[in-house]
């Protein structure tokens, strides 16, 4: 059966169209959006369209009106500030006949807000670094041997990796804590962090070990599949640029507990730290993240599993073939855009 699917705020994720492309092998094709035809990932698609910015009040209209004049089968956001907004939307989306994949409200609340990661990763007994909102609860834990520096100065909603300070002294701390909520007053997140502000900056505690990226599978009901592990190598610009792949029992009993918990629908990509042999949970992200095609290459074929599930084929054992051991790195390259 042709499936037609549409990859929203494509940007650079050119791996996954291409991903998606030899799943489909001809039946179907892939539509990728980008408020600019600039986008590199546009290039690898079938059809590049433009969307507007997902903030302005025509884009849930613009996109209806797309997936129905092209037949859409589903849509797959890449963006983590238009997961909310999608969420929202999805009941209407589908009202066209599409399959949005995307978990709901609830549980890309908890991914979006990194406060509510916090308290659902404690509340299901993992473990999480201590996370404070307050500067003076913060500071009063540092003064009792609560809390130890270096510590992480961060954004509570939006993408981790962006604007992250790791200060070392408590005049760095309140240099970093200051300045994050200045940066927070002039960025797209003011509008989301306003209802809270006093609390919109998290400080956090700075852990030392082993990192590493987990991709958890869950089926569009939200039934668990699998765990497929990395360990990070290096990183560049808040993304995974070396790895390795690793399958280790401890962590599969993790992404289940995870799993089983959140009942995200699709992929969840998940960044957790190995400190004196234990686990902790750092973010959540109910999507595709920039470490999958190192899973992807070590033999968890996500992408095919996607158009299975479209064609109503339940068992799809045969796209995991995963392995330890196999090390990728990324690299760039130079695309004509036409």
């Amino acid at each position: 059966m042709n499936q037609n699917l549409l990859f929203t705020c494509a940007g650079r994720r050119n791996y996954l169209i291409n991903y998606f492309k030899d799943a489909l092998n001809g039946n179907g094709k892939i539509f990728a959006a980008d408020q600019t035809l600039l986008a590199p990932a546009l290039v690898d698609a079938d059809v590049a369209i433009t969307l507007p910015n997902i903030h302005e009040e025509n884009y849930i209209s613009s996109l209806k009106k797309f997936i129905i004049k092209h037949k859409i089968s589903a849509v797959v956001s890449l963006n983590d500030f238009e997961l909310p907004i999608l969420s929202k939307h999805k009941t209407v989306l589908e009202n066209t006949g599409t399959k949005v994949i995307l978990s709901n409200e609830g549980v890309i609340n908890i991914a979006f807000d990194k406060m509510e990661t916090f308290n659902f990763i404690k509340q299901i007994g993992l473990n999480t670094p201590k996370t404070y909102t307050n500067f003076k609860a913060a500071k009063s834990a540092i003064n009792n041997g609560t809390l130890k520096f270096p510590l992480v100065v961060k954004r509570r909603w939006g993408s981790a990796s962006v604007d992250i300070d790791f200060p070392e002294t408590m005049e760095e701390l309140e240099l970093a804590f200051t300045l994050q909520q200045l940066k927070l007053k002039k960025s797209k997140l003011k509008a989301v962090s306003q209802h809270d502000f006093d609390n919109a900056i998290l400080i956090q505690e700075k852990l030392d070990g082993k990192e590493y990226g987990i991709d958890i599978l869950n089926d569009f009901e939200g039934n668990y599949i699998g765990t497929f592990v990395r360990e990070k190598l290096s990183m560049r610009s808040g993304e995974t640029d070396r790895a390795i792949s690793v399958i280790d029992p401890k962590f599969e009993t993790l992404g289940k507990t995870i799993a089983t918990h959140l009942k995200h629908f699709g992929n969840l990509d998940c960044d957790v730290f190995t400190v004196n042999s234990e686990l902790f949970v750092l973010d959540l992200n109910p999507r595709f993240g920039g470490g999958y095609p190192f899973s992807h290459e070590a033999g968890i074929n996500i992408a095919a599993i996607y158009i299975d599930w479209l064609n109503n084929i339940v068992d799809v054992n045969k796209h995991n073939q995963y392995k330890a051991g196999f090390i990728f790195s990324k690299c760039d390259r130079l695309l004509k855009i036409s």
